[in-house]
């Protein structure tokens, strides 16, 4: 009888034994598989959000909460709205160093009669803006005309729909791709269905104006893009002497906090999983030792049959292989369906970006899962495999007769 068939034979034989093994191991594979799996994408969407960020400098109003509010913004899609004289978009491109100065300006809808859905419009300038335009060109490739807006992948209206915005009926021409960030609950349109969203929004008592000098005219951000050979410390100083009532941040500050909380999440599932690997394989080595003495006098017989002491350590060790492969498979099923479906709680939980890497990356992620399940399982049967080739049949026979 093959060796395979004989082990798996031994393991329906005995089903509580084996169930507890393969549970064993499933818990291991479901930590791991679930911890790589969150960590991956936290990392993928914090590189996403850098990739669509993909300015050197933000200059912003200089109100005390203006770069919370961004970062709100950006990592958690909170709806908002912060603004400042359009004048400064001139006086940033007048510093030195300064490459590109791209405007933004942010408007927060209501949900209510006046707006289909409660959701972030950002205005953009096509012709100089070079952080969110190479994003939506990936899904809509002609300009933006009147009130055309592209909606990112979490918002509900489709190519084709209209979405109301305080009563005016904005035409969606794109869907754009996932980034895992704030970003996808955004509308994005040009500078001109801005204004004419700002004055709708004015109508129904939802004020744009700065206090100071009372201007229609507004921005909410402006991102500078560095000549080569400047360095970005220094225009950023530029800008904070020359441009009044703004701040001028590096865009790499934005993800400073994101960036900790991911080391610290990646630390603490690290520390989980070593401490899970550490204490599954205490209990497996224990498992096989009580399956030692319980089986003494049946490899005993083995023995006497002509089995021999390799022979006992491949049955041993294809038995644990069996149970550690079911285990890790039945782990990874599990983690899958406690991850997956509840990517946006995971999300609004951490509060950080969170982008579900693509499917080769989970199939490596869960293939790789699996064989270090099988690999824990043959490391700690190996001693008990050890144990096994030392067996001498005859006296195992005497003691149990």
């Amino acid at each position: 009888m093959r060796a395979s068939r004989l082990s798996l034979k031994n393991l329906l034989r005995r089903p509580g034994r084996t169930a507890a093994l393969v549970l064993l191991t499933a818990f291991l594979a479901l930590s791991v598989f679930g911890g790589s799996v969150v960590v991956k994408s936290l990392q993928s969407g914090l590189d996403s959000l850098r990739a669509r960020l993909g300015a050197d400098i933000i200059v912003l109003p200089g109100s005390a909460r203006s770069k919370l509010d961004f970062q709100q913004l950006l990592l958690q899609g909170t709806a908002g709205a912060f603004y400042m004289d359009a004048g400064a978009l001139e006086k940033v491109k007048e510093v030195e160093g300064v490459e590109v100065a791209a405007p933004q300006t942010f408007l927060a809808s209501l949900k209510a009669d006046c707006c289909a859905v409660k959701v972030q419009v950002i205005g953009i300038d096509p012709d100089v803006d070079f952080t969110v335009r190479p994003w939506i060109e990936q899904s809509y490739t002609r300009e933006f005309g009147d009130m055309d807006v592209a909606v990112g992948c979490r918002v509900t209206a489709g190519v084709g729909e209209s979405l109301r915005i305080y009563d005016q009926n904005c035409h969606v021409v794109a869907k754009l791709a996932e980034t895992g960030t704030g970003l996808d609950t955004a509308v994005y349109c040009n500078m001109d269905t801005m204004k004419r969203l700002l004055e709708a929004a004015e109508a129904k008592g939802v004020s744009h104006k700065i206090t100071s000098d009372d201007s229609d005219d507004v921005i909410s951000a402006v991102y500078v893009k560095v000549k080569d050979g400047y360095d970005i410390e220094k225009v950023m100083a530029k800008l904070n002497a020359h441009v009044r009532k703004t701040a001028a941040v590096r865009a790499r500050s934005m993800f400073t906090g994101a960036a900790d909380s991911l080391a610290g999440i990646s630390r603490t599932v690290a520390l989980l999983a070593g401490a899970v690997w550490a204490l599954a394989f205490a209990i497996l080595l224990i498992a096989f030792a009580m399956m030692i003495a319980e089986r003494r006098r049946e490899f005993a017989v083995l023995r006497l049959l002509g089995t021999s002491r390799r022979g006992l350590s491949g049955l041993i060790l294809t038995e644990t292989a069996l149970c550690s492969l079911a285990g890790g498979i039945l782990g990874v099923g599990v983690a899958a369906l406690v991850v997956f479906p509840f990517t946006a709680l995971i999300e609004s939980r951490l509060s950080l970006p969170y982008l579900t890497p693509g499917v080769g990356t989970v199939l490596a992620l869960a293939a790789g899962t699996v064989l270090a399940t099988v690999l824990i399982g043959a490391l700690a049967s190996a001693w008990a495999a050890h144990r096994l080739s030392r067996i001498d049949p005859g006296t195992t026979l005497r003691e149990g007769a």
